[in-house]
């Protein structure tokens, strides 16, 4: 049998239908935010503006983030040792999950090696955990929701987007005595709508259902003490397990789950995606427990993170770039066209020194295609007005307009 050739026949068929991921090889610049160093293989490394990081905040630059990493890898060197239950079980590791827990006003959290491994190894769990459980998930939340799900035993229900009405048909469909759980997330990354959380969470103690909450696109960013949408709501108490990561407006690595202490425990004592895996660096949880530390007690990162959004979204839409409705700091330009939205792309790097990734199928919908951009509190009005004045050169130039 001629593996390799099935294996290309899989490659080319994604070449055929533009979905094929070219990776681009960056090293951000610390000291000088949000550039960072392209490397090609025919030049010298170039330098660029970053302009879709989910680094949002920038705080992996944070001084003080920074020097706690240092400081941890000082204390106790680069990595963990091994799983959470053989030696793993650093004391940054407990401190961090109390700050977590502390953060989304639960009684315990649990860290994960990222927000995608958290999601899949929680959903599963759950449904593995309580036989006959019916899941209804958002058609829009992210894969690693769908996947955990599709690993657990239980039922899956799907709702239109942010559709409370047509969540509570299904939920009146269902018989009562079985168990239930409501999966969504707060903000939906590549639209940047949402979720109408406490109808969600009213619908879910009306039919006796467990709510799951996703804020990877949210914590550090909404909220007094940077707690997510729920916070920002005031909805946290309505919420049965929310899940985050570390990874983006914290500006380090890994994810957690968050809920009441028995549910936490059921997780540690019965998630392999928990229990099997080397746990999260040392060095990696001071960094974030720092970052949460500070973004709890900061406003400023959270102020000018949203004043930089609707800048930019006013700037684009002066330009006669169509943007997408957003209510958050997303801002998705729609091209609807896969070719047409790498080109944009290929041409804001190479002629612009502007990196902005293609979002292709099927990450979203196919005849969706976009640009999402993602300002920082680092974004200067200079690199804004460097940004729209290269965009809309290739847009209108192009008659782009034509395809959005």
């Amino acid at each position: 049998m001629n593996y390799a050739g099935i294996f290309r026949e899989k490659i080319d068929a994604l070449k055929a239908e533009d979905r094929y991921r070219i990776f681009a090889e960056l090293a951000r610049k610390a000291a000088n935010p949000p550039y960072a160093s392209y490397y090609t293989a025919d030049r010298d490394p170039a330098e660029i503006a970053v302009w879709c990081s989910n680094d949002y905040l920038g705080m992996s630059r944070n001084t003080d983030v920074i020097n706690a990493l240092h400081d941890a890898v000082d204390r106790c060197g680069v990595g963990s040792g091994g799983t959470r239950n053989i030696s793993g079980t650093n004391h940054y590791q407990v401190e961090l999950e109390a700050e977590l827990a502390d953060l989304h006003q639960k009684e315990s959290a649990l860290l994960f090696t990222s927000g995608y491994v958290a999601n899949d190894a929680c959903l599963s769990t759950v449904s593995r955990l309580l036989p006959g459980l019916v899941i209804f998930s958002d058609e829009l939340n992210h894969a690693s929701m769908i996947e955990g799900i599709r690993h657990g035993d239980a039922e899956k229900k799907i709702f239109r987007h942010n559709d409370a009405e047509h969540l509570e048909q299904l939920l009146q469909e269902t018989d009562p005595g079985r168990p239930k759980l409501i999966a969504f997330e707060s903000v939906y990354s590549m639209d940047g709508d949402v979720a109408p959380i406490a109808e969600f969470a009213r619908l879910a103690k009306r039919f006796g259902a467990l709510t799951y909450l996703d804020e990877v696109h949210a914590v550090g960013m909404y909220g007094t003490r940077g707690g997510g949408i729920a916070e920002r709501d005031d909805v946290m108490g309505d919420i049965d397990i929310i899940q985050g990561t570390l990874a983006k407006a914290f500006g380090v690595m890994g994810g957690y789950v968050t809920g009441d202490a028995v549910l936490i425990d059921c997780l540690r004592s019965y998630a392999p995606g928990f229990i099997f895996t080397t746990s999260l660096a040392p060095p990696l949880a001071a960094a974030a427990l720092t970052s949460v530390r500070h973004l709890k007690s900061s406003q400023m990162e959270r102020a000018r993170h949203q004043e930089r959004a609707a800048t930019l979204k006013k700037m684009l839409t002066s330009a006669g770039i169509p943007i997408m409705k957003s209510e958050t700091h997303i801002v998705p330009v729609m091209v609807g066209d896969p070719v047409k939205c790498k080109e944009i792309c290929d041409r804001l790097l190479n002629d612009h020194g502007i990196y902005v990734q293609p979002i292709n199928y099927p990450t979203v919908p196919r005849g969706t295609e976009r640009l999402r951009l993602t300002p920082t509190p680092l974004h200067t009005d200079w690199m804004m007005e460097a940004l729209v004045s290269a965009l809309s050169e290739i847009w209108h130039g192009r008659s782009l307009e034509k395809v959005a």
